[in-house]
């Protein structure tokens, strides 16, 4: 389970890091808060990492138990199904405790760094950082915003230029061009609203070939930037919220969230008993013969927890029986395939035994 839980980590936070990578490239994210927002994701990997590296390290230690043929030394010794059910169980309690401890307390904490990172806007470390000497297009596309030098202390710019496309009081639309030798990131403590305050400049506004044209000399002038405070870290995403504020809120997001993260540690018991379910073969079929189907069961598990989340939210389904009905529908799953294997060969005897 270790070593799967290592290479299953090492995918999932390469995948993440090259992401951010292609952010920062873009001038979308700050280069140095990367490292720290792998490290508070990472209780979220491991989360969703761990119930599966569980899962398939059963497959294979017993899977290599029944081809190597210990499986039938043990049962001739006395060893029952049962019996080594609860064996299973021990280590599936205690990974589900794991489990439950990131998934209730400690990945909501990491979860509220990362919102911070991205929308905290008193530091320069947010995604809105500007990057020097690189042209940034804003999400719509209709703005850009270009400053030859970013640092210091202050994070102060260096000739700014910005060129937006605005419409006016009477509908029409005019091209404004900004220029200055600095700039600034101000917070307005009232409001928490953002300013670019920019010094020595002009400002442009009007279309080309058009006699509507107007220019600015300023000093020092204002460009607001987020008029919302409660986008900036005033309100947390429900991921990021504490599991007793959950448990207070009626919110459909917040129930769905709730259920989610007491889902992650049911799930680990009820995917040891698919293991252990799945784990039987031969020396014929081989310790592998099994992995492929197991994967696809645990993924339509893990899907339908998901799509099930999705839908409460939503209001397609009702709160209750929300996510418990599909983990009562894999534990009945896991318990016919346990069941089924003896079933079968005491029919086969009765049969036997009848003719």
């Amino acid at each position: 389970m270790v070593a799967v839980s290592l290479i299953l980590l090492v995918v999932v936070i390469s995948g993440r890091f090259v992401k951010y990578l292609a952010e920062a490239a873009a001038g979308k994210l700050a280069a140095e808060v990367l490292v720290s927002i792998i490290v508070y994701r990472l209780p979220g990997f491991l989360e969703l990492i761990l119930p599966l590296a569980l899962f398939i390290g059963i497959l294979l230690a017993y899977g290599r138990l029944y081809v190597e043929s210990e499986m039938v030394v043990m049962s001739a010794c006395g060893v029952s199904t049962n019996r080594l059910l609860s064996y299973t169980m021990i280590p599936a309690l205690l990974v589900a405790m794991l489990v439950g401890a990131f998934s209730l307390y400690i990945t909501p904490l990491g979860a509220a760094r990362v919102e911070a990172i991205f929308d905290d806007p008193t530091t320069a470390t947010g995604v809105s950082a500007l990057a020097g000497g690189r042209f940034q297009p804003d999400d719509s596309g209709e703005a850009v915003t270009y400053a030859e030098t970013v640092g210091g202390a202050d994070q102060r710019m260096d000739y700014v230029f910005l060129s937006a496309r605005e419409v006016d009081s009477e509908g029409r639309s005019r091209l404004t061009l900004t220029i200055a030798e600095h700039g600034y990131i101000r917070t307005d403590s009232a409001s928490g609203n953002r300013y670019l305050e920019l010094q020595n400049g002009y400002r442009y506004q009007g279309n080309a070939g058009e006699r509507d044209f107007s220019a600015v000399k300023f000093q020092r002038m204002g460009e607001l930037i987020h008029d919302d405070p409660d986008e900036l870290g005033g309100t947390v995403e429900s991921d990021g919220k504490s599991t007793s504020a959950l448990l207070a809120s009626s919110d459909l997001a917040d129930v769905a969230t709730l259920q989610w993260r007491l889902s992650l540690p049911l799930l680990v018991p009820v995917v040891a008993l698919l293991a252990l379910s799945l784990s039987r073969t031969d020396h014929r079929r081989g310790r592998f013969v099994k992995l492929m189907p197991a994967f696809l069961l645990y993924m339509v598990y893990l899907v339908s927890l998901s799509a099930a989340r999705d839908a409460i939210e939503k209001g397609s389904i009702p709160v209750l029986p929300g996510l418990w009905l599909v983990h009562a529908l894999f534990f009945l799953i896991a318990l016919l395939l346990l069941a089924a294997p003896g079933w079968w060969q005491r029919r086969r005897y009765e049969r036997q035994r009848a003719r």
